[in-house]
């Protein structure tokens, strides 16, 4: 274990009443997995035609295989410095159907840890989703639903859906909200897509929280935005400091990494934490009061990033440009973990 775990955790532990020298440690993640797509033809999505044998990006069998295989290998690591089990949840994005998600929980290494999906259909012209996989020895789904963005204004828009699932984590109630909201592409005007999309989200988060108020509630995605721009900080109303969190609001746990300069991918050759993770204020507090935010990271690790060129530092993606580099992701994960005394 490393040396600052062991001193954070030593930390909670001397704050706990003596009788109470146990706490467990859950996690959740999430990751863009850049592209999946498997390398057959669906005539009903025109969004896959790159990713065929013919297409820009001849995506073949073995291509395929392969970029399972590399991403197989992030999700068996993803937080098992603190919970040997790995993540109880891993919310994912850009996948194309379920077809690629029973390929990669098939996958070794992560087919050991013995996951299943939740995955619905979106309307995404590109024929991308969002979608969680969870590890049912750690996490109980009970429910799931998505809720689509509308736009009055322009009805014929469409982008992916928002995924809520609510189920059972370490005994207490915990819903997580899946998001990957409309991309920066259009600069300036697409911001408001955006805004759309974090109202959209706050307002599954508080209905969560007002049918069960004891629920505790995890957004995750790729918002392609920052912890400070106003569809984050303002219309969801994910705030920096956990002091600054009111009751019935939302912690944004990503927001001091960005501050330090931590990104989750780069855009534009500039470092961004578009990758966020954000939590309801029944989850900050002590873990003698039950399951508790503890901390998150960007999953930045060495095999997943670009180790030399113009790139370096980047994350690893499957292509450079449309070469083929056998590569992850143009994202890097996010790990956060959680905490709860153990009677």
């Amino acid at each position: 274990m490393k040396r600052t775990t062991y001193l954070l955790l030593l930390a909670l532990l001397v704050a706990l009443p003596a009788p109470a020298q146990r706490i467990g440690v859950w996690s959740a993640a999430f990751y863009n997995l850049e592209n999946l797509f498997d390398y057959e033809d669906d005539p009903s999505n025109p969004g896959d035609d790159e990713f065929l044998p013919t297409g820009a990006y001849q995506w073949t069998a073995e291509k395929y295989a392969q970029k399972l295989s590399n991403i197989a290998n992030v999700i068996a690591l993803l937080g098992r410095e603190n919970c040997p089990g790995g993540p109880a949840v891993i919310g994912i994005a850009e996948v194309e159907n379920e077809r690629v998600l029973r390929d990669l929980i098939a996958t070794e290494p992560a087919a050991e840890m013995g996951l299943k999906y939740i995955h619905y259909e979106s309307p995404d012209r590109r024929g991308i989703d969002v979608a969680l996989l969870y590890n049912p020895r750690l996490f109980r789904p009970m429910n799931s639903r998505t809720y689509r963005l509308t736009l009055p204004d322009d009805p014929a828009y469409v982008t992916r859906d928002q995924l809520l699932v609510s189920g059972m984590m370490a005994g207490e109630p915990v819903s997580i909200i899946v998001n990957h909201w409309p991309s920066r592409y259009g600069g300036a005007k697409s911001a408001p897509l955006r805004e759309a999309a974090a109202a959209l989200c706050r307002h599954i988060a508080d209905s969560v929280i007002a049918a069960n108020p004891a629920s505790k509630v995890i957004i995750m995605g790729d918002l392609n935005d920052d912890p400070k721009d106003p569809s984050c900080a303002q219309v969801l109303g994910a705030v920096r400091k956990r002091s600054e969190v009111q009751p019935g609001g939302y912690f944004n746990t990503t927001w001091m990494l960005f501050d330090k300069g931590i990104g989750s991918l780069c855009y534009q050759d500039a470092w961004c934490l578009y990758d966020q993770q954000i939590v309801s204020a029944n989850l900050l507090g002590k873990p003698e009061n039950g399951l508790m935010f503890w901390r998150t990271e960007v999953f930045n690790r060495d095999f997943i990033t670009t180790s030399e060129g113009k790139k370096k530092g980047y994350p690893l993606r499957s292509f450079n440009g449309q070469v083929w580099q056998n590569g992850y992701s143009d994202h890097f994960p996010t790990v956060s973990y959680y905490v709860k005394r153990i009677k």
